[in-house]
């Protein structure tokens, strides 16, 4: 099977580095993966030793597209991708998550009648008015096989008359292939904590991410944020925090007390490291709400809304928006809850999407 893999960030290049070594350390199974990096994020981090340390196959091909306005980049990686299939013919295309390269490489694939795997498929926030909500709906409509994390995913399809199409031999667009085959970050967070003997214990900080559009682009949500922050003057933060962020704080002449401690960015054996140690976490990133509940860390959400509700439901994560008083409230009040349940596989993603793949 000639597969086409298209990825265009970072966090793509992790999830994707745990079925790209499954392929090639399984010949068996008969996968010729080539992997096509967009270019859509530059990320100074994704030098040689990123790819070396993290054992993650280098891009066979990278299209250096760059970033710019939704339309400009997505149509790009369009035209750009498009050439890529008409050359090399692949039988599959395989994009994960919810990013422009994600849904510029399902629309290349299906205008050209490539059937296209999607990895994470059926995650939902309900809010068309993010870009990752509009990504990922449409590419799970014109996928063929659609490999979900969580028994809630399957769930959000079947709300969308995306169901699985039982004893069809051949699946299409038209007649789906639908699988909780878990989540393929949970495989990554195992493979790396043991590659690196990261281990659970806690130390006396929260570890702190803002990074999404919907608090740092707007003034008012993100006074409100470190309104709350400030007041929390018994809690000591470490908060990594990005340029553009770090940026953004000084522009809006944002006051942070000296409890917040900030960091340079951190890789993510680094992130691993942190959010394994930490006492709680305080985030607006769908990534890192998963990976605390890996390490079993408490987590408050700073967002209106969350892909991952179970972890709502089952009181692990607790979503505050950027209301001041919730935060606090979270923060002196959460009680870890007594259950732990398995909802994101056994560490076999992979293997199971070969599987279902080569059927």
């Amino acid at each position: 099977m000639k597969l086409l893999t298209i990825i265009g960030a970072r966090p793509q290049f992790i999830k994707a580095s745990v079925l790209s070594r499954f392929i090639r350390e399984n010949p068996s199974y008969g996968i010729a993966e080539t992997l096509l990096h967009t270019g859509q994020h530059y990320d100074q981090n994704m030098s040689d030793i990123f790819f070396r340390e993290m054992d993650i196959p280098f891009p066979d091909i990278n299209l250096h597209v760059g970033s710019g306005n939704h339309g400009k980049t997505t149509g790009l990686m369009l035209e750009r991708i498009e050439d890529v299939i008409i050359g090399q013919k692949p039988e599959v295309i395989l994009v994960y998550g919810d990013t422009n390269s994600t849904l510029a490489g399902a629309l290349a694939a299906s205008k050209l009648h490539v059937p296209v795997a999607h990895v994470e498929a059926g995650l939902r926030s309900f809010m068309m008015s993010m870009p990752e909500e509009q990504n990922r709906r449409l590419t799970d409509h014109l996928s063929t096989w659609l490999f979900c994390p969580t028994i809630t995913a399957v769930e959000n399809l079947q709300c969308e008359g995306i169901i699985n199409c039982r004893n069809v031999s051949h699946p299409s667009s038209d007649s789906k292939l639908v699988a909780n085959t878990g989540d393929i970050m949970y495989d990554a967070s195992l493979y790396y904590q043991k590659k690196n003997n990261i281990t659970i214990k806690k130390d006396n900080f929260i570890l702190l991410t803002i990074h999404r559009a919907e608090n740092t682009d707007d003034p008012k949500r993100l006074n409100s944020i470190f309104t709350a922050l400030n007041e929390l003057s018994s809690n000591h933060f470490i908060f990594p925090v990005h340029p553009r962020t770090r940026n953004i704080i000084s522009e809006e002449k944002i006051i942070l007390s000296g409890h917040i401690e900030l960091v340079e960015p951190v890789g993510y054996f680094e992130m691993l490291s942190l959010e394994s140690s930490c006492s709680m976490v305080l985030t607006d990133s769908g990534g890192v709400q998963k990976e605390a509940y890996f390490f079993k860390k408490p987590c408050i959400t700073m967002r209106d809304s969350t892909e991952w509700v179970e972890l709502v439901i089952a009181g692990w994560n607790t979503l505050t928006g950027a209301d001041t008083d919730k935060i606090i409230n979270a923060i002196k009040n959460f009680h870890i809850p007594n259950e732990y349940p398995n909802f994101y596989g056994d560490g076999n993603c992979s293997q199971k999407i070969c599987e279902i793949l080569t059927r």
